[in-house]
């Protein structure tokens, strides 16, 4: 079964920043979809912020099963009809992996409920990952620890709700640790939290990073058919019970009634 699989780039610090450019001179999320493109089963493809609808239509998302999602610099540029559009797809079983600096995205924090806050320090400085739960599919192929030359820190406390699994933790040069690899579930669909992945760094290009992102898109895929109309509360009346009931009491609804928001 083929993954369809679509990267999100915010796209902006390839464009205005020399360093990120020539890093990634196709963009963070070409270089992103290239490598998934290498496994047999994932179709990826990617679209930007600055694409029509932030490319993220609805058809684009009904036809998505994960979807990976960068951005730093211009989170409130996103919209939030956008936003919503995408937490419902996610509710309805559309796998959602959040990079990097997406901890501060409008749709990390809806989906978290939380602030999604964290220290951090821009120097270069080595980050050494550690695989905390050795039988994960996340971390199928990799050694007990991986060792990343250069990135940005990131430090506890993050201000996240409780994962259902913690599949990475960081060390950093500075003394710091970090939670590196999250999982969680909202609705039917599966969310993956991965640190790494600094614009002004080559971490898109790291062999362990590489078979992390391509594990974690099998991970989230939900190979079930989407739930549409993720929002709806049926009222279901006395003569639709599944069992033979007599209405009693008083009653504030009228039957078939759509009830309070």
């Amino acid at each position: 079964m083929t993954i369809r699989t679509t990267v999100w780039g915010e796209n902006v610090h390839e464009k205005k920043s020399k360093i990120v450019a020539e890093l990634y001179p196709k963009g963070m999320h070409n270089a992103i979809a290239d490598f998934l493109n290498h496994a047999e089963e994932i179709e990826a493809s990617s679209v930007t912020l600055q694409d029509p609808e932030h490319g993220l239509t609805a058809d684009k998302l009904a036809s998505t099963d994960v979807l990976i999602w960068w951005g730093h610099a211009a989170h409130g540029e996103v919209s939030d009809e956008i936003v919503e559009r995408v937490a419902d797809n996610v509710y309805g079983g559309m796998g959602l992996i959040v990079l990097h600096s997406g901890h501060f995205s409008k749709i990390f924090k809806k989906l978290m409920g939380a602030p999604c806050n964290l220290t951090w320090r821009e120097a270069g400085e080595r980050e050494r990952l550690w695989v905390t739960s050795r039988q994960h599919p996340i971390a199928r192929g990799l050694p007990d620890h991986f060792e990343l030359e250069q990135e940005e820190m990131y430090g506890e406390p993050f201000g996240v709700p409780e994962p259902l699994e913690t599949v990475f933790v960081s060390w950093f040069q500075g003394g710091e640790i970090f939670r590196s690899g999250l999982t969680y579930r909202r609705g039917a669909g599966s969310v993956f939290y991965f640190r790494p992945g600094h614009e002004a760094y080559p971490t898109y290009y790291d062999d362990n990073v590489q078979i992390v992102l391509t594990n974690a898109v099998r991970w989230a895929h939900n190979p079930a058919e989407r739930t549409l109309n993720v929002h709806d509360a049926p009222n279901i009346v006395v003569e639709e019970a599944l069992e033979p009931i007599t209405a009693r009491g008083p009653k504030l609804h009228e039957d078939g009634e759509e009830g309070y928001r």
